[in-house]
């Protein structure tokens, strides 16, 4: 692969409105309630954000 190949595939990766996002974390495809998970992720995350804030 050259630079820019790995460049794109990687922020495909990061992207999770793309499919190589979801295989790389062991799905066949994009799920179709793909935007409820990642809302539902973000949201987890801050409330760990704001948890490790309060200790």
């Amino acid at each position: 692969m050259s630079h820019h190949s790995d460049m794109d595939n990687h922020a495909d990766q990061m992207n999770p409105n793309n499919d190589a996002y979801w295989e790389s974390r062991g799905y066949d495809e994009r799920p179709d309630d793909w935007e409820d998970r990642i809302a539902e992720d973000e949201s987890h995350q801050n409330d760990n954000d704001t948890s490790a804030l309060n200790h």
